[in-house]
């Protein structure tokens, strides 16, 4: 192991299969969860508003990219904009986010192969497919990235067939069939459901060291992933839901919320048995490997740089001397994940994980305020559009969401602010105890 460089080898293609693949599995389950909350009118209220969210950071977030192109990503933004404490703050909230995902997703990957092979155990499968993934992503970025443009065109293919299998079967009734059960509360209660849908799109800003030629390629990967998002979820939305109302995607036979919204709106139309709904279901598991294995590819770069300058222990922001990947932080993050599955909390771990997120938009869009003034100089190959409304509204539709996410889980919320408080804290005292010794420190 040593300290250097990673290697770049990814190209615009291989960052929109990044892209989409960080998020592609929300389209696949978990966003139905929001229509039980506001139902069709609501759910499409929160859904506009994330995909303007959405639009308005992810061109924000990629003028930094494209301007600081570093693997850690929103850490290093806001460290260069508002030094150390903030950068810790927002660095730890972007690991939070990519740690806590993959284990929420491996969980429903694991649950798929128990549908297919009942012997199997649920938690056995997504511990195999963390292990797998480690060492796909210790072996070489290009290798990893490869694999993941695949089975994120085999997903996006996927959903397209959906589509067109499930149109074709609209009823206007079913789809405005009691719209609004809980009024404005639901459509606001709905929102952290809406953000499952685009969550992780800002990990391709986390490979920018990889990237041949960041300062250009970065901007091509976000704009075209987000285009492609954007259509799917307003496909999936109208297909799914028009079938046989909304209520029929939530819930499954025994009456309990349903984590597979696709093969409920596919069953309206096809019998179990059919070769249409076999496929959805086989290659439906693609769609959620291609988001585990992102997010866990992101979450190596986000630890790695956040060690590389001394706020985790040393070892972690290492890379390896033969495969040029963090090795370390990719072996951690297996094991901190492994550990959260363990928990069984699947709806909990997605919670927190959106907390994350919607702290390193809200503190990304004052990074970019901030340097627009503290350093004009600043090379900006990409300039974001009709500055600073776009940053604006990203960050105060950034902190709405906070705010609705806080009133809906009070008590996650208080976990998750726990933890920012006490590393920094700790990140404190350490710091304290070693200003007059900067060669050394209890994190090496």
């Amino acid at each position: 192991m040593r300290h250097g460089t990673l290697k770049r080898t990814l190209t615009p293609l291989l960052l929109w299969g990044l892209g989409v693949g960080y998020v592609i599995s929300g389209m696949y389950f978990g966003w139905n969860l929001g229509l039980e909350k506001g139902g069709t009118l609501g759910m499409a209220l929160a859904t506009v508003l994330v995909i303007i969210l959405y639009s308005c950071f992810t061109f924000s977030y990629a003028e930094l990219a494209c301007a600081i192109p570093k693997a850690g990503g929103a850490y290093d933004y806001a460290e260069r904009a508002f030094k150390k404490d903030v950068g810790f703050i927002t660095g730890l909230a972007q690991i939070i986010e990519f740690v806590f995902a993959p284990p929420a997703i491996a969980m429903a990957v694991g649950a798929y192969f128990h549908l297919a092979f009942p012997e199997i155990p649920i938690l056995a499968s997504a511990i195999v497919i963390y292990v797998f993934f480690t060492a796909l992503n210790i072996y070489g970025i290009n290798a990893a990235a490869n694999f993941e443009l695949f089975v994120t065109v085999l997903a996006v293919g996927e959903l397209i067939l959906f589509s067109s299998l499930t149109l074709p079967h609209f009823s206007a009734s079913h789809f405005t069939e009691n719209p609004f059960p809980h009024g404005w509360s639901g459509a606001f209660a709905a929102i952290p459901f809406a953000i499952w849908m685009f969550l992780g799109i800002e990990g391709v800003a986390n490979v920018a060291e990889e990237t041949i030629n960041p300062q250009k390629d970065i901007i091509k990967g976000f704009r075209w992933a987000l285009i492609t998002l954007v259509i799917l979820c307003l496909l999936v939305f109208v297909a799914a839901i028009g079938v046989g109302g909304w209520e029929f995607i939530v819930y499954a036979a025994d009456g309990s919320s349903s984590d597979s919204p696709l093969p409920l709106a596919l069953g309206h139309v096809f019998a179990s048995d059919h070769l249409f709904y076999k496929l959805l279901i086989g290659i439906g598991l693609f769609g959620l490997i291609a988001s585990f294995h992102g997010l866990f590819l992101a979450s190596g770069r986000a630890t790695y740089e956040f060690a590389k300058i001394g706020n985790a222990p040393r070892f972690l922001g290492v890379i390896h001397s033969g495969f040029q990947t963090p090795a370390n932080a990719l072996v951690f993050n297996c094991f901190i994940g492994i550990i959260i599955l363990c928990t069984g909390k699947t709806a909990e771990i997605i919670i927190i994980s959106v907390f994350g997120a919607l702290t390193i938009y809200a503190f990304s869009m004052l990074s970019l305020i901030k340097l627009r003034r503290s350093a004009p100089e600043l090379p900006r190959p990409f300039v974001v559009p009709f500055y600073p409304f776009t940053p604006i509204v990203a960050l105060v539709l950034s902190v709405i969401c906070i705010l609705a996410l806080c009133y809906e889980n009070g008590l996650l919320a208080l976990y998750y602010f726990g933890i920012l408080l006490f590393f920094f804290i700790l990140f404190k005292v350490l710091k304290k105890e070693h200003k007059h010794d900067p060669k050394h420190s209890n994190l090496q």
